[in-house]
């Protein structure tokens, strides 16, 4: 500093006392100051006070010599306290050079600076506040100085800063956001500390609603809630909590929708604290703010419904993942199955669009102060009406949803609980919104088939309610449900007609296409066919799945369907399946379930006599492809008392080629023979004139089948059948007996034998060629 330079009215001696290493002379300097700055205030000499001001500042706080940026400090501090209250009218002056100070490479200086801005702050008190954006931006970086004194200065005068806040209340709660939204983001745990207390600190004004502009700092905060240190957690969480309790008093004035977005992807992370808060935040979101959230389900559905399938470190989360879960399912309601049209203009523009919220996931992911976060949260204050005003009612967009269900239901590494849940969801869905669901439905189909083949029990059984309720919604009645991808499956009117009296004939409908719907099979809408056929095609190409699960699917299947239209529109397909081979195992699948079920109780009862129309069009049905099999078309004669046609039906077995197949299957069936359902037969064996068919029938068994054990079996139970002379008594007439019990004159049994003959022919052609090709283990037998 060139001491030959006027300083006036700063005197020489005060000069070099402010240019001293010592401590002590500076100090001696900055009370000359003051006592001159106070004459300067009684005179009203504001030209005087400035030029102090202004030569403190240049000349001394900016100088390049770090003792005379001492001086200057203390000196500008000295000035404030000559002013008094009037130091408001210079502040801009003395706070600017040490806030400059602040970056000081000196640790000592910056401790200086801290002292000076302390006594001007403490001195200006309620006057800083329009200063408070450039003082919070210093303190801030002192926050994490490593020096300890610093650092201890620093808190000293955030202390008062937060008291001079707290008192006021004239805080420019607008104008700090922005800058409070850019520090948040810092990654040092001091500048996080400091943060987090002037939230807490702004929280508890009672002037200062800082609720409005959490959308802001939300995301900052669940940052913040993954630090290291367990001090600053622990901060945060008190801080999120005080919020929470804020909008559970206040949640008409709570930007809801603005917020969505930050949640879902925070209840995404791998953070357990972060993820846990974020999802309980999301749970009073939704009982909260109501359908305001539905916009979001599909955002909210891709983070909770991983959380299903937890175990019990994560149990937690995953309990408050499922009360999210379905508190968001009680939202859906039948009244968004109306059509998007039909609602008003004005609704339609209120409501946010899915594919916004999508976006702006991606923009709040991000998780810095850019501008594309600024542009994400301005774009969203669109879409929340304001408090005080009547909310529009909301649409829901399957298309999103449906999405995300696809997608989970499609990923073989997820969780059980999830998969159950995302089914639920569907047939939540298909309920409440079928008219919108069904649209989906061909992209969805696919993988509803495909979810058969789940190794739960479980997920099978939700899994088939989906497509029960697919197949019998009236909302799946269209005349063109979709393309079927496989052979051509039309089926001729003169084949096999099923009269329907009494209900809707939906395949009389003009227009429908064969592909979809047979016209001999009454089915429940467009979609059932469909279904039984895509079926079939899964047990085809998946044996294992047939073999392991075939029964209990189709079991299941009948009783969340009506069962006779299930075997009615099975034996309809088989009948014209080209794999042969395929088609007897079905059949005899499809025959033992229908023999041994409790499910096909009332099915078996309807079949049992025959007596009406209708069933006797379901046993011609039945037959037809049950001919794939001999000796389940003779259980299912033996099941509808057309014993004569089944005698007719064994005295062809000579003409067909025997195998250890086809001997296990007539043991299987003489075993089935002495179960519980054949317990009327049995009985029919005491009537030995009405039935003689019957006994001719299990005869010709016998015969077929080579000296076993249940060749001993059905031979110890027709030696229990009783003399015919011996029941007669003298009142009984003679009288002719009866060649069947069940004749149905409107049957023509001819035709079924020769129609059995045919298919019996075909399949013997098949065996034949896989024989001379090479690919077939002869396995007949020579007797």
């Amino acid at each position: 500093m060139n001491p030959e330079k006027d300083f006036a009215p700063l005197t020489p001696n005060i000069v070099r006392a402010l240019n001293d290493k010592l401590y002590e002379k500076r100090k001696v300097a900055a009370l000359e100051i003051e006592k001159l700055v106070r004459e300067f205030v009684a005179q009203n000499n504001t030209v005087q006070i400035k030029h102090v001001i202004q030569t403190l500042s240049q000349e001394f706080a900016l100088s390049q010599h770090p003792h005379s940026r001492k001086g200057g400090l203390i000196g500008l501090a000295a000035c404030s306290i000559a002013l008094g209250k009037d130091s408001g009218l210079y502040l801009k002056e003395l706070i600017e050079p040490v806030l400059t100070c602040f970056n000081d490479a000196d640790s000592r200086l910056r401790y200086y600076a801290c002292e000076a801005l302390y006594n001007i702050v403490k001195v200006a008190r309620g006057a800083v506040l329009p200063h408070f954006n450039v003082l919070f931006d210093g303190l801030s970086k002192l926050a994490a100085d490593p020096d300890p004194n610093v650092k201890s200065g620093s808190e000293l005068l955030d202390r008062l800063l937060k008291d001079i806040v707290t008192e006021s209340n004239k805080f420019d709660l607008v104008g700090f956001i922005p800058l409070l939204r850019e520090r948040i983001y810092s990654n040092n745990q001091y500048a996080r500390q400091f943060i987090i207390s002037w939230i807490l600190v702004l929280e508890s004004v009672p002037d200062i609603n800082l609720l409005d502009y959490l959308p802001e700092i939300l995301d900052g905060l669940f940052q913040i809630l993954g630090d290291n240190g367990k001090e600053i957690r622990k901060m945060c969480e008190v801080v999120l909590g005080e919020f929470l309790k804020e909008i559970k008093k206040n949640p008409s004035s709570v930007k809801f929708a603005e917020m969505a977005n930050i949640l879902v992807i925070h209840c995404q992370t791998t953070d357990d604290l972060i993820q846990l808060t974020a999802m309980c935040w999301m749970r009073e979101f939704i009982q909260l703010a109501g359908r305001v959230m539905l916009p979001y389900s599909s955002g909210i559905l891709t983070a909770v419904l991983p959380c299903l399938a937890y175990d019990d470190r994560k149990k937690s989360i995953k309990e408050v993942a499922n009360v999210c879960n379905q508190s968001l399912m009680k939202l859906v309601t039948p009244e968004d199955d109306e059509p998007d049209e039909l609602k008003p203009v004005a609704q339609r523009q209120v409501e946010p669009n899915p594919d916004d919220s999508l976006a702006k996931q991606e923009g709040t992911a991000s998780g810095g102060p850019d501008g594309s976060r600024d542009a994400s949260f301005s774009s969203s204050s669109s879409v929340f009406v304001p408090a005080g005003t009547e909310r529009a009612p909301v649409t829901l967009h399957l298309d999103g949803i449906v999405q995300v269900l696809n997608c989970h239901l499609s990923d073989m590494a997820i969780g059980m609980m999830t998969r159950i849940a995302v089914l639920k969801w569907l047939y939540h869905l298909y309920i409440k919104t079928p008219r919108k669901m069904f649209r989906h439905t061909d992209s969805l189909f696919p993988i509803l088939l495909q979810t058969l083949s789940d190794e739960s029990d479980e997920v099978i059984l939700k899994d088939l309610e989906v497509l029960a309720e697919i197949a019998s919604s009236p909302a799946g009645q269209t005349d063109d449900p979709g393309p079927l991808d496989g052979p051509d499956l039309r089926v001729s009117h003169s084949e096999l007609q099923v009269p329907t009296p009494g209900r809707a004939n939906l395949l009389n409908t003009p227009g429908t296409k064969g592909l979809e719907c047979s016209p001999s099979t009454p089915t429940m809408n467009s979609y059932f066919y469909k279904f039984m056929i895509n079926l079939l095609k899964r047990f085809s190409s998946e044996r294992k799945l047939l073999e392991a699960r075939g029964a209990f699917i189709i079991r299941q299947l009948c009783l969340l369907l009506n069962a006779e239209n299930i075997f009615h529109s099975m034996a309809d397909i088989l009948l014209r399946e080209e794999d042969l081979k395929f088609a007897s195992t079905m059949v005899h699948t499809l025959n033992t379930i229908l023999l041994t079920s409790t499910e096909l109780f009332q099915l078996r009862n309807q079949l049992k006599d025959l007596k009406t129309l209708e069933s006797q069009n379901l046993f011609c049905c039945l037959y037809r492809s049950w001919c794939h099999n001999p000796v389940t078309t003779v259980s299912l004669c033996f099941l509808t008392q057309n014993y004569r046609h089944a005698y007719d039906l064994i005295q062809k077995f000579g003409d067909l080629e025997v195998t250890v197949d086809f001997l296990t299957e007539v043991d299987k069936l003489v075993q089935l023979i002495e179960c519980p359902i054949f317990t009327y037969l049995r009985l029919q064996l005491l009537d030995v004139k009405n039935n003689p068919y019957l006994i001719k029938a299990l005869y010709g068994l016998l015969m077929l089948l080579p000296q076993s054990s249940a060749f001993q079996l059905l031979s110890h139970r027709l030696q229990c059948v009783p003399n015919p002379e011996l029941l007669q008594t003298e009142d009984s007439p003679q009288a002719a007996p009866k060649s069947q019990k069940a004749d149905s004159p409107s049957i023509d049994y001819a035709e079924l034998l020769q129609h059995f003959e045919k298919v019996q022919k075909k399949h013997l052609e098949v065996r034949h060629q896989r024989s001379g090709r090479g690919d077939h283990l002869d396995r007949r037998v020579v007797l």
